[in-house]
C-alpha cells in the first residue's frame, strides 16, 4: 500500500502531476498521447511514468509496442479522491487546461489510436 509521504512526493513533480491529472480525467492513455499532451520527450514521460508505476500509483498494460497507463485500480480511496478533486478543480487552470487541449488535438486520439 502506498504511503501518504510517497504519494505526495510523486505529486510534487510537475510532469508527474500533469500526467496523473490527465490519466484521472481520461482513464487510460498511451505514452505517445501523454508525450503529445505534455509537449515533452518520450524518454522523459516514460521515466516519470515508470516512477509512478513503481510507486504503485499507476498501472500499465502492453499492446504490441505500445504501453498504456491508467490510475492503479488498487490505489487507496483517499489517494484516488485527491486526484479526482485536483482534476476537477484544475480543468481551466494552466498548464492543465492546455494539456487537455493538446491531448484533444493529438493525431492519436480516438477513433484512430496510436496503436491501431
Amino acid at each position: 500500500m502506498i504511503s501518504a509521504e510517497n504519494f505526495f512526493t510523486a505529486l510534487a513533480d510537475p510532469t508527474r502531476l500533469r500526467s496523473l491529472l490527465l490519466l484521472t480525467a481520461e482513464g487510460e492513455l498511451c505514452v505517445c498521447e501523454l508525450t503529445h499532451a505534455l509537449d515533452e520527450s518520450q524518454p522523459k514521460i516514460s521515466r516519470h511514468l515508470a516512477m509512478l508505476r513503481d510507486a504503485g500509483i499507476v498501472s500499465d498494460r502492453r499492446e504490441g509496442l505500445w504501453i498504456h497507463y491508467r490510475i492503479n485500480p488498487g490505489l487507496p480511496a483517499w489517494a484516488r479522491e485527491i486526484l479526482n478533486t485536483a482534476s476537477r478543480a484544475n480543468t481551466t487552470a494552466k498548464p492543465f487546461a492546455q494539456d487537455r487541449k493538446r491531448l484533444r488535438g493529438a493525431p492519436t486520439r480516438p477513433p484512430i489510436r496510436c496503436c491501431a
